[in-house]
């Protein structure tokens, strides 16, 4: 569920809502001085460091936000270069906004968080602010019927997108080499920028791979088909401690809201699959006639299956007695050892059929991040070394998953693999505050909107997500019946 927008919570990557702009923006006031790193802290030593170390640090971070901002644009930038002119006007997915809107929301979401409220800028398209603020995630099946008509050139948008970046460049420059008159939270806010458009270089992803290949510029990629079929199977976790969420420790690293407060929670004992559940596992569901035995649904999932004509994943198309694929460039025959990607009423299904369940997010914490031992946990399922093409396919490394078990430098301690990268997991857990949650005071709505029991938590990370939002408190979120994400999953015993 992602952002200001449209949030994968990262939503990525959705903060898709029909609320006001006033639920989401708030002025700020001296209560909201206690969220995320400030550039006072940074320019104070922390216990150990001199003052000139310090200095040094602030120094660095500052460069590293705006050299960050520009690099996620690029990402942005790329991800758009991949849609043919003729059909930046398409609506590839039903539930969500013509193409045009996205390339106009990524550059207005920074615009409405930062230039009046950190840099005091004014409007100069009072219009465009308001029209491409807000993204949407219909849970009630109702479907936008606007038309392209009722939007802006692609010639305007761009220079709308022009203007706003050469303001907010000159202000993040200035406002970043004299910290001390800045706004006290423009470092979070920035990292609020930077990670919100990274979640939306994902999520269009999953759009545009909704678009027939004939109005797509394609890649050079090839996909990764070649593999060994390895053998999935229980791994056994001991009770033990999984730490969810984020410490507050010196307000230096930044989190969303839902990623606090840090807390312990015991886990018993329970057996975890090994691998991810593939094509090739989830073909035998079908063949046994998962879709159509009721008894394996809820009645909701069933009525949504029935609605919508759900008979297999949405990424598969049937040709025949041939199943294919549908990659983000064209169609290949079906690769049995990929993740499968499918929506979480499909993954429950599936679980159910083998008389097994997803698991909790505590679940797959304890078995990404613990330790047989039951000492320190993990920061990465690997260890304590950051995100590296080793380890797993992540960080836009590709456009498609590669075979289960593809990289096995990323297993966890307990040799759990994949669980980072090629494919979020989704978990059994409904998206909901940890205990000592506070909404973000220049973004109340990002999270809070989507407590509603309608949403599950997903965890790990896909292809194309970046390597920030592959830290371990991150939590992404989605509807239950919504099948486009590059979302996979693997069963439990407890």
């Amino acid at each position: 569920m992602f952002f200001l927008a449209e949030s994968i919570g990262f939503v990525f990557i959705s903060i898709d809502s029909n609320n006001s702009r006033r639920d989401y923006f708030n002025p700020l006031g001296p209560s909201a001085l206690k969220f995320g790193a400030s550039f006072a802290w940074n320019l104070h030593p922390r216990e150990g460091e001199n003052a000139m170390g310090a200095l040094a640090t602030a120094v660095r971070i500052r460069h590293d936000l705006h050299s960050r901002l520009i690099n996620a644009r690029a990402r942005t930038d790329e991800v758009f270069r991949v849609v043919r002119e003729e059909a930046m006007y398409d609506r590839p997915i039903p539930e969500r906004h013509r193409i045009i809107f996205y390339v106009g929301h990524v550059e207005a979401f920074d615009w409405n968080l930062l230039a009046q409220r950190a840099f005091g800028l004014r409007s100069f398209q009072r219009t465009f602010d308001h029209l491409f603020a807000f993204g949407i995630d219909p849970v009630d099946g109702g479907l936008p019927s606007d038309t392209p008509a009722d939007w802006p050139s692609r010639e305007e948008v761009e220079r709308y997108n022009r203007r706003l970046r050469e303001e907010l460049d000159h202000a993040i420059e200035h406002a970043l080499e004299r910290p001390e008159e800045g706004h006290p939270q423009l470092i979070s806010m920035l990292e609020v920028a930077i990670e919100h458009r990274l979640m939306h270089a994902e999520t269009l992803a999953y759009m545009l791979h909704r678009l027939p290949s004939g109005r797509k510029i394609g890649g050079l990629e090839k996909a990764a088909l070649k593999a060994h079929r390895v053998k999935s199977h229980l791994v056994e976790i001991p009770f033990g401690t999984a730490t969810l969420g984020l410490q507050r420790i010196h307000d230096d690293e930044f989190g969303w809201d839902n990623e606090f407060e840090a807390h312990e929670v015991q886990v018993n004992e329970f057996a975890i699959e090994n691998y991810n559940v593939t094509n090739h596992d989830f073909l035998r569901f079908i063949q046994a006639g998962g879709y159509e035995n009721r008894s394996l649904w809820s009645e909701e999932a069933w009525n949504w299956k029935a609605k919508e004509g759900i008979e297999h994943p949405m990424f598969w198309r049937r040709e025949g007695n041939l199943w294919t694929y549908r990659t983000m460039f064209g169609e290949i025959r079906l690769p049995l050892e990929w993740p499968v990607y499918v929506s979480h009423a499909e993954a429950t299904a599936y679980a159910k059929w083998l008389g097994r369940r997803l698991p909790t997010e505590a679940q797959f914490h304890r078995a990404a991040y613990g330790t047989p031992d039951g000492m320190r946990e993990r920061s990465y399922p690997w260890g304590e070394e950051g995100p590296g093409p080793t380890k797993g396919n992540f960080d836009f490394k590709s456009w498609d998953p590669s075979p289960v078990g593809a990289h096995p430098a990323g297993a966890s301690a307990f040799s759990v693999h994949d669980l980072v990268g090629n494919g979020w997991e989704w978990t059994r857990t409904e998206f909901a505050s940890f205990p000592g949650f506070t909404s973000m005071p220049f973004y109340p709505g990002y999270s809070a909107n989507f407590f509603d029991g309608k949403h599950y938590v997903m965890k790990g990370g896909s292809p194309r997500t970046a390597a920030c939002m592959l830290r371990r408190s991150f939590r992404n979120w989605f509807q239950p019946h919504y099948p486009y994400v590059y979302a996979t999953f693997r069963c439990v015993e407890d």
